[in-house]
């Protein structure tokens, strides 16, 4: 037992602080595998998932008590910081796949506080400590896809907060309403101030197949998981007053964030087919893989909700196609995920 418990101690050393984005992406495929009216794919993800998120959560604070200063370290890197917002998305989409397959109100209430209470800390720590810390790297060093997280994160509560608002009665639902607006709000404000700065950093610094990490697929997730906020405050309106005085702003800026959202897929395949086809850039398993599986499943959820809201039936399907995607990208993902755990394990034992 000894032996085993010094073989995890050495395994979490390492351990990304975006591991919770496998949560997040196979928490939104099982949404989408709700939505598209497959519940036993639905249920057995969702079981899945809280296994995975159990887990996580072990191994996490296993590494806050073993390796204190490695995670200092991470909250301290421009690079490695975003990677914390993982835990406030993963605990939203969770508490989402309980109020929704799971049928439980009480639990998606307790995960959406948890989210909350880390998404306050999460913000504030990481962002003074990057703003404060004098040695900063360049720009096109110290900042890639991955900040999205920070755009993810704000707008799951968003969509959290909507998705318990008709399940609760007044004042409460008119209060859950108005917080799930304003967050939808910022959070595209801070998509606006972040996506400048990585366009700017694709277009006007040297780009190498290396400095396409796999957190750029966020680029697209972060306004998929913006499309499907708003989708939902539309869907609100009929026991929230305010929100129809806004329709047609929330209409525009729906439609907005998932033009934006689609513009993005075409790009990250040609970049993708670039990195790997061209520049002949080698693939291996890397956990931060699992931010293109959630854009994926995040996109075929939000363009099923949009075409609820909305009434756009013409779309067709498009929410099909995109997640039987996902759900390969996933598939192939799990594979690979226990292969290179098995290799880590073996090469934790011989040292």
């Amino acid at each position: 037992m000894n032996a085993f418990l010094r073989q995890v101690r050495v395994s979490v050393e390492a351990m990304s602080p975006g591991y919770f984005s496998m949560v997040m992406a196979i928490g939104i495929l099982s949404l989408a595998a709700h939505l598209l009216q497959l519940p036993l794919l639905a249920l057995a993800l969702f079981v899945l998932n809280w296994v995975l998120f159990v887990l996580i959560c072990a191994l996490a604070l296993a590494r806050v008590c073993w390796h204190p200063r490695q995670v200092i370290g991470d909250l301290l890197d421009h690079l490695r910081a975003p990677g914390f917002f993982t835990f406030v998305a993963a605990c939203s989409i969770l508490a989402a796949q309980c109020l929704l397959i799971g049928d439980s109100l009480r639990i998606a209430v307790v995960l959406g506080i948890i989210g909350l209470l880390a998404w306050i800390g999460l913000t504030y720590t990481i962002f003074t400590v990057l703003t404060v810390k004098r040695n900063k790297p360049p720009l096109d060093r110290g900042i890639n896809g991955g900040w999205l997280l920070a755009v993810v994160a704000t707008q799951s509560m968003a969509v959290l907060a909507a998705l318990i608002a008709p399940q609760v009665a007044q004042p409460l639902r008119m209060e859950l309403n108005f917080f799930s607006l304003s967050m939808w709000l910022w959070g595209g404000m801070l998509y606006i101030w972040m996506m400048s700065l990585i366009f700017y950093r694709y277009t006007f610094f040297a780009f190498s197949p290396a400095d396409l990490s796999p957190p750029y697929w966020i680029n697209m997730g972060a306004m998929a998981i913006s499309t499907l906020a708003g989708a939902l405050l539309i869907l609100n309106t009929p026991h929230a007053p305010f929100l129809n005085s806004m329709l047609p702003f929330l209409k525009g800026f729906t439609v907005f964030y998932w033009a934006t959202g689609t513009w993005w897929i075409p790009m990250l395949v040609v970049l993708a087919i670039w990195r790997h086809g061209i520049q002949r850039f080698p693939f291996s398993y890397d956990p931060m893989y699992w931010g293109a599986v959630f854009p994926l499943g995040m996109y075929a959820v939000s363009t099923l909700r949009m075409m609820q809201a909305l009434d756009l039936a013409f779309l067709g399907k498009l929410p099909h196609a995109v997640f039987g995607a996902g759900l390969v990208a996933g598939t192939v993902l799990f594979v690979g995920q226990l292969r290179a755990l098995r290799r880590h394990w073996i090469a934790s034992a011989a040292r």
